[in-house]
């Protein structure tokens, strides 16, 4: 388990701050993660940029450096980076010829990626993107695969590109061709446990092993016994060159990645690979400068995964091309060839004006500060159990994800003027949850939170119930617009959507506080009942079956905050007289 942490919550901050101290020599931090120091007498190039959630080291951080990437995005521990984080490590990479984002394939990170990616060109940067889609295990689709190990294998492809001069454009064609011909199956021994956690995020059956393990510590797609190194050898490679892409020749060339997952060591992956190489031969496959360590890891994982990059001339050059990085040296080039940052480089953003508010509007607000230090309080005494359900299909982030999320609104809040109006408040929230908790979720609550606050306005001369009502509907259709689910594909809709729904009709007959918890109550129970759902959508569709039987984690989340607003709701109306008079028919007065 993870032993060595202050707080877990700043656990992926404070490894971040240490890493850079010890490599300060070749990297600097910037906001969001990291970037190479430049490489003196050298013209400019693409910058490649990749990046995902902390605990996967050498993976992201440890892999930038000349003839790799250019720079990292570091986001929480299994969480995929924000949006502002990618947008701040690109822009401080960028060395006016373009930026390739290249991450696995996960909802997260495709959304968040993709949309610094719209930033990016908004601002005048030519940015290209790249997804991995290696682990053979995840989908039958090639292209609903996730990205694990095969990860190092095309960022290396695309980093000798770019430091060979190549073109923005080329550079992505490398990249989508290295990922094109990269496969990459894995095996679980044992799960891994979070910064703070007591217990792993799942185990494995005494005498077996996961196959088909994710670098987030999802469990295998099945339990199978356990084998001895000769029969694990044959499992990975019959496998792998079953899946041999459809222009790689059925002999020819490849280039292994075995790859240890952080509770395996050195000792017994160099004994697999003395398994694996003569079955690699006597399918008629060249082997090229093979690679056996830890280069993806999963905190603690017991497992270990093996890569097949099949190789043309142009992939074999850039494989075997010199690259050096903190943590892996093809060529150890020297240290002193590199040029030390300059201090102050970053752009401290312009104050905030905070815009004129009715007096409608900043007495919603405040109810909004009450409900977001209530919705903290609850979030932080659920965080266990929230990703305890998560952990069942998933990676176990939901609940630290949350948590995350509503601290950074709760700062956000706390910090902005007390003449602010909902709208404004709204917005500071949600932009403040979306850039700290990063992953999907953080997305979707920091869009909607901005939604709701929009749809109320700074400028109502009341806030009616009907009013409430619209804002709730805005809050459910950015979710659906961003996340591009529906209802029953068991996610977090699956109790907005009948919330909305219930909270419409309840207003009609009755005030706000009233119909609020009356529709709340209809969204726990939706909630509840996702458990006999199989999700279509997100991590969990590949393991659909593990997940029959729980309710989806983030149904579950917003079924909890819903019934949290309804109580401050009806408490703010219990203890004043003048903030809870909110009927669709009501006129004047103040409402929350």
């Amino acid at each position: 388990m993870t032993t060595i942490c202050d707080d877990p919550d700043e656990f992926a901050e404070d490894q971040l701050a240490g890493w850079l101290a010890l490599y300060a020599d070749r990297v600097r931090g910037v906001t969001g993660g990291v970037v190479t120091l430049p490489t003196a007498d050298t013209a400019p190039q693409v910058a490649v940029v990749i990046g995902g959630g902390s605990g996967h080291y050498p993976a992201f951080s440890g892999l930038v450096g000349p003839g790799l990437a250019t720079g990292a995005v570091v986001g929480n521990v299994f969480t995929s980076p924000s949006a502002a984080q990618v947008y701040s490590v690109a822009r401080a990479a960028d060395q006016g010829r373009g930026v390739v984002l290249c991450f696995g394939n996960y909802a997260g990170d495709t959304m968040n990626f993709g949309i610094a990616a719209e930033r990016l060109r908004a601002a005048g940067v030519d940015t290209r993107i790249v997804v991995v889609t290696d682990d053979v295990a995840s989908a039958d689709e090639v292209d609903r695969r996730r990205g694990i190990a095969g990860d190092f294998a095309v960022v290396k492809a695309m980093g000798a590109a770019a430091a060979a001069g190549a073109s923005l454009d080329e550079v992505e064609r490398v990249g989508r061709h290295a990922n094109d011909r990269t496969r990459t199956i894995g095996v679980a021994f044992s799960g891994c446990t979070l910064p703070g956690a007591d217990e792993p995020l799942f185990t494995v059956p005494h005498g077996h092993l996961g196959l088909g393990l994710g670098i987030h510590g999802e469990p295998g797609i099945r339990d199978v016994p356990l084998v001895p190194a000769r029969q694990l050898a044959h499992l990975l490679v019959d496998r792998l060159l079953a899946e041999r892409p459809a222009d790689a020749p059925a002999g020819g060339r490849v280039a292994p990645v075995l790859n240890g997952l952080g509770d395996t060591k050195y000792e017994e992956l160099f004994v697999l690979w003395g398994r694996i190489a003569p079955l690699l031969e006597q399918a008629g496959l060249a082997v090229v400068e093979p690679e056996v360590g830890e280069l993806v890891t999963s905190l603690d994982m017991g497992g270990c995964s093996l890569t097949l990059q099949w190789l043309d001339d142009d992939l074999e050059r850039l494989w075997c091309a010199d690259a050096y990085a903190p943590a892996y040296r093809k060529v150890a080039a020297p240290v002193t060839a590199l040029v030390p940052t300059a201090a102050g480089t970053e752009c401290v953003a312009d104050a905030t004006v905070v815009p004129d508010a009715s007096r409608a509007s900043r007495q919603a607000a405040d109810t909004v500060r009450v409900v977001v230090a209530a919705t903290e309080r609850l979030l932080r005494e659920q965080e266990h159990e929230l990703g305890r359900i998560d952990a069942v299909a998933g990676d176990g982030d939901h609940g630290r994800g949350m948590v995350k999320g509503i601290g950074a609104a709760r700062r956000a809040v706390d910090g902005t003027d007390a003449t602010a109006g909902v709208a404004f408040l709204l917005g500071r929230a949600g932009e403040a949850w979306a850039a700290e908790a990063g992953g999907t979720s953080g997305v979707l609550w920091g869009a909607a939170l901005e939604a709701f606050g929009a749809a109320i306005g700074d400028d109502a001369d009341e806030v009616t119930a009907s009013l409430v009502v619209d804002a709730a509907r805005a809050f459910a259709d950015a979710v659906v617009q961003l996340g591009r689910a529906q209802r029953g594909d068991k996610t977090l809709l699956d109790a907005l959507l009948p919330f909305v729904d219930a909270l419409d009709a309840a207003v009609r007959s009755g005030v706000l506080p009233e119909a609020w918890t009356a529709a709340a109550e209809v969204a726990r129970l939706e909630a509840t009942a996702t458990a006999a759902l199989s999700p279509r959508v997100g991590r969990a569709r590949p393991l659909a079956a593990k997940s029959v039987g729980t309710p989806d984690a983030g149904a579950v989340s917003m079924g909890m905050v819903l019934t949290r607003v309804g109580e401050v709701l009806t408490a703010r109306r219990d203890t004043t007289n003048t903030t809870i008079t909110t009927t669709t028919t009501t006129t004047g007065g103040v409402h929350a």
